[in-house]
């Protein structure tokens, strides 16, 4: 056995609590369909989530929590809610939200909301070109 300073442990502890919390967002964004009651399931399995990290480090406040829980709840945004969240959340990526935009498609915004998002995402990308 070879002890770990708690410094370093925190350390290596937040860094695998962020690099988690950014692969359920990508997960999240790899979703082809979710109804309302797939977020509400996705919400819990990250209070499960949360809960057994509490258990497991003292690490307060968790990495980057507020990331996945601000995408998850994202989905239920109204198109006007939805176009300015998207101009103001640009730390996810352009994947990340056209995809929560198609998966919304059909459930609360249509086809040309939908249009009227994705070239809201495009604006917002295209100055990294």
């Amino acid at each position: 056995r070879v002890r770990i300073p708690l410094p370093v442990s925190n350390i290596l502890w937040e860094h695998c609590i962020r690099l988690a919390n950014r692969t359920l967002v990508e997960g999240y964004a790899n979703v082809k369909k979710c109804s309302n009651e797939g977020r509400a399931l996705m919400q819990l399995d990250f209070q499960q989530f949360l809960m057994k990290l509490e258990k497991l480090t003292d690490i307060r406040p968790i990495p980057d929590k507020e990331f996945v829980e601000t995408y998850i709840k994202a989905y239920y945004l109204t198109e006007n809610d939805m176009e300015r969240w998207i101009k103001e959340h640009r730390e996810y990526s352009t994947k990340q939200l056209t995809n929560l935009v198609n998966v919304c498609l059909g459930s609360h915004i249509n086809k040309k909301s939908r249009q009227k998002l994705l070239a809201a995402i495009d604006d917002i990308d295209r100055p990294k070109r």
